[in-house]
């Protein structure tokens, strides 16, 4: 029997990233162009509209991810600076933190002392960063790495149906938008299940139901505003 060994935490910071950043480029484009479609605006209205939005919501996802990001990176960082502290003012009280965090985990009273006095003297800091605080050098804040991961994919979901808009005809433009991004919505759905080890079947009615809730909601916004406007 073979053993799998693959796990997946390591890709939860560039993954839900990635995935936040394309499903909101087909969806916020999609449903703006139905929106302004709904509403009878003109082909180089709509074209517009969606261009716009997609450069506004590429940089808007990439500062939003920078901003967001690092605010998480600023405070692991203040976490760090005073287990340092804790450190070096009461070295006795930190061994005994983690032995008790041992012990709660199952580890016999001892054998817990033993373990924590071992790892420490191996690197106290990255003893108590993990066991303590939770924080891994592979699931820590990056936010460059997060704010060109949404900004890229949020462009990658927003050319779905920009592309619809510029290959189907101005009586089709509607139906041709929500085909292409409910089909582009279903395999970011699959794909992004995959990646996570998660069920595809539920990774993709999720993104698809959201989606088509959104691009329903704005397109009735549209006809609203003909209507009355």
């Amino acid at each position: 029997m073979i053993h799998d060994n693959n796990h997946y935490s390591h890709r939860i910071g560039w993954l839900r990233a990635a995935v936040l950043g394309a499903n909101d480029g087909i969806v916020s484009i999609a449903s703006l162009i139905t929106g302004v479609a709904s509403a009878q605006a003109s082909m180089d209205d709509i074209l517009l509209a969606g261009v716009a939005g997609l450069v506004a919501g590429a940089m808007s996802m990439a500062a939003g991810e920078y901003v967001s990001v690092s605010s998480q990176a600023d405070t692991e960082k203040a976490d760090i600076a005073l287990e340092q502290y804790h450190l070096i003012r009461d070295i006795n009280y930190e061994i005994q933190e983690l032995t008790d965090i041992y012990i709660e985990r199952g580890v016999e009273p001892e054998l817990a002392r033993k373990v924590a006095k071992q790892l420490m003297d191996h690197d106290a800091l990255d003893a108590h960063l993990r066991d303590e605080l939770g924080l891994h050098e592979r699931i820590q804040a990056k936010p460059i790495q997060a704010a060109f991961t949404s900004a890229a994919t949020f462009t990658l979901g927003a050319l779905m149906p920009l592309l619809a808009v510029i290959v189907a005809p101005v009586s089709q433009l509607i139906a041709a938008v929500t085909i292409t991004s409910l089909l582009s919505l279903t395999t970011l759905g699959v794909l992004s299940a995959y990646l996570g080890g998660a069920n595809i079947f539920v990774g993709a009615i999720r993104v698809v139901f959201w989606g088509a809730l959104a691009m329903g909601f704005t397109a009735l916004t549209g006809k609203l505003f003909e209507l009355f406007i």
